[in-house]
């Protein structure tokens, strides 16, 4: 039998009892349970050592995603590079100059599109996954 129990709590314990009600889809009837629970608990230390645990797999988890990014930016830009030279002819010393003109121009358009492109939320990571899921392969 649960029985209903009025307490007061300052502003930004209210706030952050909202945020990790939201974050974690638990009410916040469960999240101050468990956490009166832990208070009283003559064990709260091993409860404490289990929520580092948890907090320590979130970390690991996310910095596992961003060797995987990082991991994936390295080939691209490896792969770009690798054709970009195979591509590229030599020049004469005339060439030269309006080439370097020409790569500069290309450079900012270059760095405009790329801000562009990181202000939309659209990421080479995700385009990857999505082409690579959609043959088939894993």
């Amino acid at each position: 039998m649960k029985i209903q129990t009025k307490v007061f709590l300052p502003r930004d314990l209210v706030l952050a009892l909202d945020e990790a009600s939201r974050r974690t889809r638990r009410s916040k009837s469960e999240i101050v349970q468990a956490a009166v629970a832990s208070y009283l608990s003559p064990d709260s230390d091993e409860a404490a050592e289990a929520a580092v645990v948890r907090r320590l797999d979130r970390v690991g988890r996310a910095l596992e995603r961003l060797e995987r990014d990082v991991t994936i930016s390295n080939e691209a830009i490896g792969l770009f590079v690798k054709a970009w030279l195979t591509a590229t002819p030599s020049l004469s010393a005339g060439d030269q100059k309006a080439q370097s003109a020409k790569g500069q121009e290309r450079y900012v358009g270059f760095l405009d599109a790329l801000a562009r492109r990181l202000a939309s939320g659209r990421l080479l990571r995700s385009e990857v996954l999505t082409e690579r899921s959609g043959t088939g392969e894993s």
